[in-house]
């Protein structure tokens, strides 16, 4: 059974993400959930650092200038931390991976995409911060680096926004 792939159409052009469903199917499962039900259609990316990552699924950054945008998850609330012993998946360049509060089980809605590889954030190595990879950028990652580049206003927010059109999953 091959994995399932989602179709991220972006203001920039569309990249196309493959999600770890056969080894992190919690984390993976509520992306396709939230993406199926229409969730991420329609919201901004609220926090873009070149040379670090894209983050992105705050329902609060429907609106580009909230001052909320970054602190809101979904509507159901958070998942389980998944850290399999098969999976361990660096945070590498072009992998998707689940933002959470630094608390356990905190993650939700918010993901971002590692422009860089930032194996502090990996599950199983010292620290606090303990960010599952769930997915990687098969096709677009130009469109990825796009987003990375462009120009930022306060709080590292893209100026002008960089809109999620929708995403769709095929399984």
């Amino acid at each position: 059974m091959s994995n399932p792939v989602a179709v991220c159409e972006t203001s920039l052009g569309t990249f196309q993400v493959e999600l770890f469903l056969d080894k992190m199917p919690i984390t993976a499962g509520n992306f396709i959930k939230l993406a199926k039900d229409g969730f991420y259609d329609g919201l901004h990316f609220h926090r873009v650092i070149e040379g670090f990552m894209c983050q992105f699924g705050c329902p609060h950054s429907k609106d580009p200038a909230s001052p909320r945008a970054g602190t809101g998850g979904p509507p159901h609330g958070t998942i389980q931390d998944e850290h399999p012993a098969d999976a361990k998946l660096s945070n590498e360049p072009g992998t998707l991976s689940m933002a959470n509060t630094g608390q356990p089980n905190s993650g939700g809605s918010q993901f971002f995409i590692n422009t860089v590889h930032n194996a502090y954030l990996d599950w199983f190595t010292p620290g606090p911060s303990k960010h599952p990879v769930f997915g990687r950028v098969i096709e677009g990652m130009d469109v990825v680096t796009a987003i990375e580049t462009a120009p930022k206003g306060p709080g590292d927010r893209p100026n002008p926004p960089i809109q999620m059109i929708r995403i769709t999953v095929s399984e």
